[in-house]
């Protein structure tokens, strides 16, 4: 009987994060988390792909979906971006859109609630880094926007001190439908260890580099094997950029860059695995990759 009650009364659903590029969705996954599972940069359009991560919880499993930013554009890859963002709202039970209290983009933000008016399913706004705005400033944001769009709940957070997580977490639970327990308790992601991987490299190319050069890379995994019965794992990847000029920059005054883009990237995916790893980087030229529909197929977009 209490186990019937149980498994009638629990909670679970698919919930998309969406948002202008560079509003901190990728942290925000993270912080949920408590684990890294999402790329970050300060640089938009770090995140490319749909990444998937799973807060359990004791009557509930919160299946979030963190998606690239949803901007206008006219550009090939920022097109499949784009459209891979907006893929995400037709295959959810909940909507949560993330605005920078601090740093406005009104004119996606304006395009993203239009998109909004074609989803007939609860939507809650997301308020981040509302440690960089006073008070009285925050509330008139949260009023301005309670006006634009019928929200279910508008939560305000720091995503990068995890401040008001654990509220955002409840004030979205009691909106999932009653379901099934989608994932084992033991998932954080579907991506693979593999994916990730990339995805962390590619991350330090970001970081490391200059204005440029990360707009014009992709990340392949070539190999990713465990030796010593899981103690070690090697990975040989390549950074693809489009042309010999970055290659140059990429892997920097006698391979220093490179060195320092490896080192950063083993750390992390060596926390992932919780494993040694062995983490070798090539660089090649793929000439106008980004405006390739077969090469941006062959890198996952």
């Amino acid at each position: 009987m209490n186990l019937q009650e149980n498994i009638k009364n629990f909670r679970s659903g698919f919930i998309a994060i969406i948002g202008a590029p560079n509003v901190g969705k990728s942290t925000l996954l993270n912080q949920m988390m408590g684990e890294k599972i999402s790329i970050t940069s300060k640089k938009p359009q770090t995140t490319r792909n749909q990444i998937l991560g799973v807060v359990h919880r004791p009557a509930s499993q919160l299946i979030f979906i963190d998606t690239p930013g949803i901007h206008k554009t006219t550009l090939p890859l920022n097109i499949r971006i784009v459209d891979a963002a907006l893929s995400a709202l037709g295959n959810v039970d909940i909507v949560l859109i993330m605005i920078d209290v601090a740093k406005p983009d009104p004119e996606s933000e304006a395009f993203i609630i239009k998109k909004l008016e074609k989803i007939n399913k609860p939507v809650a706004l997301v308020l981040n880094k509302i440690d960089l705005v006073k008070k009285h400033a925050l509330l008139n944001i949260m009023d301005r926007w309670s006006k634009a769009y019928p929200f279910e709940a508008i939560i305000p957070v720091s995503a990068i001190s995890g401040n008001q997580i654990d509220e955002l977490i409840e004030a979205i639970e009691p909106l999932l439908p009653e379901g099934p327990r989608y994932y084992p308790e033991d998932t954080i992601t579907d991506q693979p260890e593999r994916f990730i991987a990339a995805e962390m490299i590619r991350e330090k190319v970001f970081r490391l580099t200059g204005q440029e050069i990360p707009y014009s890379t992709a990340v392949s995994v070539q190999s990713f094997s465990e030796e010593r019965n899981g103690a070690l794992v090697k990975i040989h990847a390549t950074i693809h950029v489009e042309r010999s000029s970055q290659k140059g920059m990429i892997i920097g005054k006698n391979g220093s860059k490179l060195k320092m883009i490896g080192t950063e990237a083993r750390k992390e995916i060596e926390r992932m695995v919780g494993a040694k790893v062995y983490l070798k980087l090539f660089v090649r030229v793929h000439k106008n990759w980004s405006k390739d529909p077969k090469a941006l197929r062959r890198f996952g977009y």
